[in-house]
């Protein structure tokens, strides 16, 4: 039995801008090193599953560029990472219309036969899954499809497709992000809990070429549910650690979890195996005088005499003398400059005796000396030319620049 894997590259991410203005969500950093789409690739070659399509629309340059640079494998090799962006054919001349639709849109390219098996995974969740179970579950319960699933507390059912499944994980009734009126007696699963959708499908591959001759352009708001009343659809609960990285506070927790001493998801752990990244040639982290308390610092940093506290540090930061960085994620930059550079006034980095608190500093940043970001207002929501506050956090843009003694 051949398994095909489809990664859904995601829409624009509205939600986690002004972190993908430049790039799609699939690209984003996460832990200091590695993309989120690194994520399900990762899980998918360490399954066995050699057949891997990433499907891309949005801000794709930068994704684009990550995998062809990082999943490269030699010529007798039987696994392979393709890359299928949306384009105009004789048959469709739009984009994507939603996720179903971006499947539909290259059908032609997966080379399906009915008795193959089709995964569909989210480029935007953290999690760690051995597919080998859910496709093994799948076929013991003969199922036409299966969606896996994680219990949820109330207060979060609005954000996630929920389900009502009986004893043999058979789903009764699906709904789609639903209001406030939802019907606990429906779809509570235990008390004060609910089965989510985690948007991880698998698919008897006849059956998912049929359904998509329908017209429904998303899984979720519209295929899941038709196929739940045409076709056997089974519930398979994941008990594990599992996060949808869908808005800017979900992101700046879910960084900041990595850096306790027992997080619920590890990138150190390998039971299962390692995450992949793109392999870079970089020093090591040159840490001088400096204080560094339940943080995680990337390779290629250099830290001088200053103090960072439950944060994390992305490739190639600079942070200079006198800085204290707590609660906040620095991305890090894309390369080194010289440090006499007469063009840029403002280094790459952070510059001395600045503060800087509860923020994400997205890719390049230059922040000047002596420059306070600490929300002191604890505004909200607001747009500014060189940053942005979301929910209460400070976002510095991918290369911005920041004037020395400025106070956000």
């Amino acid at each position: 039995m051949r398994v095909v894997a489809i990664v859904l590259g995601g829409g624009q991410g509205k939600r986690l801008f002004p972190l993908t203005r430049d790039r799609s969500k699939p690209a984003v950093p996460i832990g200091g090193k590695y993309r989120l789409v690194d994520i399900p690739i990762s899980h998918s070659l360490q399954s066995g599953i050699r057949d891997i399509f990433v499907l891309t629309q949005f801000n794709s340059s930068s994704l684009n560029n990550h995998i062809l640079n990082t999943y490269k494998f030699d010529y007798f090799s039987r696994s392979k990472v393709t890359l299928l962006a949306a384009e105009q054919t004789l048959s469709g001349e739009q984009w994507f219309q939603g996720t179903a639709d971006a499947v539909r849109c290259h059908l032609a390219h997966y080379h399906l036969e009915e008795d193959d098996t089709v995964l569909i995974l989210s480029g935007d969740h953290l999690y760690r899954m051995n597919f080998r179970e859910l496709i093994a579950w799948h076929e013991h319960r003969k199922a036409d499809v299966t969606l896996s699933v994680i219990g949820i507390p109330e207060k979060e059912v609005q954000q996630f497709g929920i389900l009502k499944a009986k004893s043999s994980g058979l789903i009764t009734s699906f709904l789609e992000k639903p209001g406030k009126n939802v019907s606990k007696k429906s779809y509570e699963y235990k008390q004060n809990t609910y089965l989510a959708s985690m948007g991880i499908y698998v698919f008897k591959a006849r059956v998912l070429i049929d359904l998509l001759r329908g017209p429904e352009a998303d899984f979720g708001k519209e295929l899941i549910p038709r196929a739940i009343k045409s076709v056997k659809c089974y519930a398979y609960h994941f008990p594990g650690y599992w996060r949808d990285i869908g808005t800017i506070r979900s992101y700046y927790q879910a960084n900041l979890e990595l850096t306790g001493r027992h997080p619920k998801f590890r990138f150190h752990e390998e039971d299962f195996g390692p995450i992949f990244t793109h392999p870079r040639f970089l020093p090591s982290t040159r840490i001088n005088q400096a204080k560094i308390i339940n943080s995680l610092i990337t390779e290629g940093s250099v830290i001088e005499q200053a103090e960072i506290n439950h944060s994390v540090v992305g490739l190639r930061t600079i942070i200079r003398k006198n800085v204290k960085v707590s609660n906040s994620v620095i991305i890090g930059a894309d390369f080194y400059e010289p440090e006499k550079n007469k063009k840029h006034p403002i280094p790459i980095g952070v510059g001395e005796g600045s503060v800087i608190e509860n923020a994400i500093i997205d890719k390049n940043a230059r922040i000047g000396k002596g420059v306070m970001i600490r929300n002191r207002k604890l505004i909200e929501q607001f747009d500014s030319k060189n940053y942005y506050i979301r929910d209460g956090i400070v976002i510095i843009p991918r290369d911005a620049i920041i004037p020395n003694h400025a106070d956000i």
